[in-house]
């Protein structure tokens, strides 16, 4: 099917404001032993919880916080290592295990901010698109593989994901890892969509052109 994309904007942030919600302050704040923290303010929490934070030492807090969002997927060697790397590399765009990405990011982007740039400074990128199928009056709701592969034609060929997925990027190939490279993908109606991802996968220099064209083909899975 073919389908006509328009990039609306394409915006790279720091931190993603909705990620961390007052209960994951409460609950961190706890671990950082700050007493009584479910009976703060709620919209003193985040500074509370940097405050709490910094009187810790930089690696004692990474590996804290990566217990808490992470321990279910990672054991106690993995956090020890990356807590430890964390101050040299962007782990959160270099661990081969790329599902954990999104929460890395989120974990580095919180103790950056809780100490003033002691971490090294990830970002990602919020793109707003509509995909506008021809011939069609009521769109169908895109998965994370159909959107990477439609933006295809509009990303430059220096692009890492078309670099590394090259076959399933521009072929009618499966495409299992579109699931992690894209974070979060919303839509009101199956035509606009907000889709959010790291900079090391897309920033704005590889998108080439505003609106293009693309073809979603029918996946052929080879037995």
């Amino acid at each position: 099917m073919n389908y006509q994309i328009t990039i609306k904007s394409a915006n790279t942030v720091d931190q993603i404001e909705a990620y961390w919600t007052n209960e994951d302050y409460v609950k961190l704040l706890e671990k950082f032993d700050y007493p009584d923290a479910s009976d703060a303010d709620p919209a003193s929490l985040r500074e509370l919880l940097f405050m709490a934070i910094t009187d810790f030492e930089p690696k004692d807090s990474a590996v804290i916080v990566l217990e808490y969002k992470l321990s279910e997927q990672l054991n106690e060697g993995q956090i020890q290592q990356i807590s430890n790397d964390m101050f040299l590399d962007k782990v959160c765009e270099e661990y081969p295990e790329i599902g954990l990405h999104s929460a890395l990011f989120h974990v580095n982007q919180l103790l950056f901010k809780a100490y003033n740039g002691k971490f090294p400074n990830a970002k990602a990128i919020i793109l707003t698109a509509s995909f506008v199928p021809s011939g069609v009056e009521n769109a169908t709701e895109l998965t994370k593989e159909n959107i990477l592969k439609l933006l295809s034609n509009g990303l430059s060929e220096s692009n890492l994901i078309k670099r590394l997925f090259d076959a399933a990027m521009n072929e009618n190939a499966p495409f299992p890892e579109a699931e992690a490279i894209l974070w979060e993908v919303t839509t009101p109606d199956a035509v606009n969509y907000t889709i959010t991802t790291s900079e090391y996968w897309l920033n704005k220099e590889d998108i080439i052109a505003s609106e293009f064209e693309g073809i979603l083909e029918e996946i052929v899975i080879v037995a």
